[in-house]
């Protein structure tokens, strides 16, 4: 059984307090600054996501001694949106893409996550709006279907995982179907809250079935 923890905490001073290489894996999907952009959606969508745009969650990156921690705590990394960081990181031959199958609308075509692993680019196909996609908690919300694609692909059994910005918290419920235990930081108290809620109804449905 996974051990999935919890810390509505700094992300930086939460990863102080651990020794060097404790994660086996980092899989993490930090804010791109670019305070994002909603030309085309509808008026219900836009009005959803400006009232979570108060918060103010995209509008800088982290800074450098953010990964210089995360580099030091974990052995290997999954970044996500590190096409915006590449100050921070290093070359790499395996980027990850996210493929949202978008067509013609205005949202981005993909998202792209930078890797340590010395392997191949891959690739991710889900629609952005397909019925695998959970109620929306956070505005950047990862479906756990990816979360579990990165951890079949890129994690061995028993291995840690840290995410530092847990947001929706769907990276909890991958790695609880997966079987790897967890750490995941949230520094802002509402996401913390609704994503924990939204791991305890999928463990309520669990055990049901």
């Amino acid at each position: 059984m996974s051990e999935i923890n919890f810390y509505n905490i700094d992300n930086i001073e939460f990863m102080k307090t651990k020794p060097d290489n404790y994660y086996d894996l980092a899989i993490v999907d930090p804010p791109y600054g670019i305070n994002m952009g909603f030309d085309g959606w509808d008026k219900k969508a836009k009005k959803a996501i400006n009232k979570q745009r108060e918060k103010n969650w995209d509008n800088e990156t982290p800074t450098k001694e953010y990964f210089n921690e995360l580099m030091r705590v974990s052995k290997n990394q999954i970044i996500w949106g590190g096409n915006y960081f590449i100050e921070f990181l290093y070359n790499t031959t395996c980027f990850l893409s996210w493929d949202k199958m978008n067509g013609t609308n205005n949202m981005a075509d993909f998202e792209l996550a930078w890797t340590s692993f010395g392997t191949a680019c891959r690739r991710f196909e889900m629609h952005h709006f397909s019925s695998g996609y959970e109620k929306k908690i956070h505005p950047t919300q990862k479906p756990t279907k990816l979360y579990r694609w990165q951890l079949l692909k890129y994690a061995e059994k028993g291995n840690k995982i840290l995410d530092t910005h847990g947001g929706s918290m769907t990276i909890a419920k991958a790695c609880d179907m997966e079987g790897f235990d967890l750490d995941i930081c949230e520094i802002d108290a509402e996401y913390f809250k609704d994503g924990k809620k939204a791991f305890k109804e999928y463990k309520s449905q669990t055990k049901l079935f």
